[in-house]
C-alpha cells in the first residue's frame, strides 16, 4: 500500500524518465559548491521512508556527510552501518540520544520521525548541544514550534526545517522574478498538493503520532507556496472540510480547501487531500504577468513556466541539493533561503488557524489577534 513518500518518489522517478533528462548536481546548480575540507557532519534520526530518500541523496553532496543515525529499530542498524560506512560508535537509540553531545563526528541531527514526536526529538538535540533540523510540519502547534525555537536559542545551536523547495532551481526562480516585480502587484494565488493515500493503518491517519491529516502533511506546502508566492504573510483565513470515507478518516482530515487574505490585498485559493492524486500545482498571478509550476511540491522534476516563457531552470536532487545549501549556511554564514524555525513557526500559525476556521464552520479566523 503506498504512502505519501512512496507515491511521491515514483511519481518524481516517472516524471524523470519521461522527461529524459539528467538530474544536474548541486555542484554544477551552485558552481561554488566544491567538495571542501570542512564537511558539515549529519546524523539521521527516524530511519523511515524519507531517510532514505536523503540518505541516497547525501552521496552526491559535497559539504554535507551522513556520519550518524539515531533509530528506534534495532534492525535496522547493521543495514545502515553497511549501505552508508556508519561506524559503531555514532549509532544511537532514542533512549542514548543523549550521549550524541560528547561525539565530534557528529553537527547536525536531521529529524524525520513521524509529526508529533518532532518537538520531543528537537528538545533533546538541541539538549545535546547539536544544531538541528526538523521534516514538515516543525509541530503539532504553534505552541509547540514556539518551545522548540527557545530551546534551540538556549542551547546555542541552530534550528531549522526541511523546506527543500526553497533550495529547488525552479522555485527560486519564481521567488527572484516576483522579487524583481516581473509579475507587477501580486492579486492572485491558486496552489494545492495532494495525493491518494494507502495503507489505512499508517501513522500519518493517526492523529497522535501525525498531528492532523492532509493539511498537516501536503496541505503545509501549498500554504508555504502561497507565503513565498507573495512574499507576505497572511491577515486572515478560512476553511472547509470535506470527508468521503468516514473510517479511515475517523482521526484526521481527508481534504481541506482554504483560502488566505494577505495584506497587499492577493487571496489564494488553496487545496490539499488525501483521496485523490494528480493534485500538485503552484499558480501565481500579478498585474503584469503570472509564473506556473507544475509539477510544483514533490520530489521533482519541478516544471515552470511564466508569461516570459518556460523556466527551464537545472533539474535537481532536492535532498542533495537542501543539504549542502544547508551545510553552507551554517560553515559559511550565507543567508538561508527561508528555513529556519521561525518560518516553520509561521506556517504552524496559520495551520492552527485552518483547524480553528473548520471547528467554527469555515468562519475568518484573523492571524494579528494570534
Amino acid at each position: 500500500m503506498s504512502s505519501r513518500r512512496d507515491i511521491l518518489h515514483q511519481l518524481s522517478i516517472g516524471l524523470s524518465a519521461a522527461a529524459l533528462t539528467p538530474l544536474s548536481s548541486p555542484a554544477s546548480v551552485f558552481p561554488d559548491l566544491k567538495r571542501p575540507d570542512k564537511q558539515l557532519r549529519i546524523a539521521l534520526m527516524g530511519l523511515g521512508g524519507y531517510a532514505n530518500i536523503v540518505a541516497r541523496a547525501m552521496k552526491e553532496c559535497k559539504r554535507a556527510v551522513l556520519t550518524g543515525i539515531v533509530t528506534g529499530t534495532p534492525s535496522k542498524i547493521a543495514t545502515w552501518k553497511s549501505n552508508y560506512g556508519i561506524p559503531d560508535k555514532n549509532v544511537y537509540s532514542y533512549d542514548t540520544l543523549h550521549a550524541i553531545a560528547g561525539n565530534p563526528d557528529i553537527d547536525l541531527v536531521y529529524v524525520t520521525t513521524p509529526n508529533s514526536l518532532h518537538h520531543k526529538h528537537v528538545l533533546q538535540v538541541a539538549a545535546a548541544g547539536k544544531h538541528v533540523i526538523c521534516e514538515k510540519p516543525v509541530a503539532d502547534n504553534a505552541q509547540q514550534a514556539r518551545e522548540m525555537i527557545a530551546a534551540c536559542k538556549k542551547a546555542g545551536v541552530k534550528f531549522y526545517v526541511g523546506y527543500r523547495l526553497h533550495f529547488e532551481p525552479h522555485t527560486r526562480e519564481m521567488i527572484r522574478l516576483r522579487k524583481a516585480g516581473e509579475f507587477g502587484n501580486i492579486m492572485h494565488v491558486n496552489n494545492y498538493m495532494g495525493f491518494k493515500i494507502g495503507d489505512p493503518n499508517q501513522w500519518r491517519l493517526k492523529k497522535a503520532l501525525a498531528g492532523g491529516g492532509a493539511m498537516m502533511d501536503v496541505g503545509i506546502y501549498a500554504l508555504n507556496g502561497a507565503r513565498y508566492a507573495t512574499g507576505e504573510e497572511p491577515v486572515w483565513v478560512t476553511a472547509q472540510e470535506t470527508k468521503t470515507d468516514m473510517v479511515k478518516f475517523a482521526e484526521v482530515d481527508e481534504t481541506v480547501t482554504f483560502q488566505l487574505g494577505f495584506p497587499g490585498g492577493a487571496v489564494a485559493s488553496c487545496g490539499t487531500t488525501y483521496n485523490f492524486n494528480n493534485y500538485e500545482r503552484l499558480y501565481l498571478i500579478g498585474d503584469k504577468g503570472f509564473a506556473e509550476l507544475s509539477p510544483a511540491f514533490g520530489y521533482g522534476p519541478i516544471r515552470g513556466r511564466t508569461h516570459i516563457g518556460p523556466m527551464n531552470q537545472p533539474l535537481v536532487s532536492h535532498q542533495a541539493a537542501q543539504m549542502d545549501g544547508l551545510a553552507d549556511c551554517i560553515l559559511n554564514s550565507t543567508p538561508d533561503p527561508g528555513m529556519t524555525g521561525e518560518e516553520g513557526l509561521k506556517d504552524m500559525l496559520v495551520i492552527d488557524a485552518v483547524y480553528e476556521s473548520l471547528r467554527k464552520n469555515g468562519e475568518k479566523i484573523y492571524l494579528h489577534k494570534k
